[in-house]
């Protein structure tokens, strides 16, 4: 899947789409694999490191999982919802800086109402570069978090 079905499920555009494309998923077992090619004029990309930094991750994982409802919803006959970053855990960095092909993995590991837990690693060169939960919570109502 390329980035013009992507905008079917996501709601970024532009720069802010960190996606290039999804790889693989599995709806019955929450899982999604996704790629993110890094490259000059990314909405990360430091000029003067020449990548991404590795904490911006983060990022590429939280659009991952935003894929992977807009797929279950999708299938479901259903919108997308927005989804909101409520945490982000248990991060480790295994190198500073993301270059060239970034491979996205992440799965769902706990759902409690509208709010899911994802476990999700992100590869560089063939080796785990980050880790990190990601909790996610998903509206129909963008007034919950808009300030009033």
């Amino acid at each position: 899947m390329r980035e013009e079905a992507l905008q079917a499920l996501l709601p970024h555009r532009g720069r802010m789409l960190l996606l290039s494309r999804v790889v693989a998923w599995n709806l019955e077992e929450g899982l999604l694999s996704a790629e993110y090619e890094v490259a000059r004029g990314g909405l990360f990309f430091d000029e003067v490191l020449g990548g991404m930094p590795a904490w911006a991750g983060f990022e590429l994982m939280a659009q991952s999982t935003s894929a992977l409802s807009g797929l279950r919803r999708r299938a479901a006959g259903e919108s997308p919802l927005f989804g909101f970053i409520l945490s982000v855990s248990e991060l480790v960095l295994h190198v500073p800086l993301l270059r060239g092909t970034v491979h996205i993995e992440v799965a769902e590991d706990t759902v409690v109402d509208n709010v899911f837990v994802f476990r999700c690693s992100l590869f560089a060169e063939g080796k785990v570069a980050v880790v990190a939960k990601l909790t996610i919570m998903e509206t129909a109502d963008f007034s919950v978090v808009r300030d009033k």
